[in-house]
């Protein structure tokens, strides 16, 4: 059964309010939900017991009550969300050949962001809340 799904005045490339991850996966096409789907186990693995939720809308992963990834697509491009403004900054060697901005890594469904990469971005993000 398709989840239900939420219109709120928001504008962008949809104006779907999703209730879960999945629910915002089941609106992408199947490129964008693949990427962001290898992206969604890379960030399980890199912090075993992160819970799922949405926030601002979008995508994202709370560990300890305290949020420590988010994901999203966009017309153009998906992108990564560490939730923090200095994690791009701090990873800035390694995020050279994306476009980023203070919090946001973006790319494009068939150059998704490697493993390794997900698991620094994500280990990161944990050791500032550990701070």
């Amino acid at each position: 059964m398709a989840e239900k799904v939420t219109r709120t005045a928001r504008k962008g490339w949809t104006k779907r309010t999703p209730t879960s991850i999945d629910g915002y996966f089941a609106a992408l096409p199947a490129d964008k939900r693949a990427a962001l789907e290898r992206l969604r186990r890379a960030i399980h693995a890199a912090a075993p017991g992160v819970e799922e939720c949405i926030s601002y809308s979008l995508p994202a992963f709370r560990l300890n009550g305290k949020l420590v990834a988010g994901l999203g697509a966009s017309a153009s491009h998906c992108a990564y969300y560490p939730m923090s403004g200095s994690i791009v900054n701090t990873l800035a060697s390694e995020l050279r050949k994306y476009d980023t901005s203070k919090g946001t890594i973006r790319f494009q469904p068939d150059s998704p962001l490697p493993s390794s990469l997900v698991r620094k971005l994500v280990k990161a993000r944990i050791a500032e809340h550990k701070g």
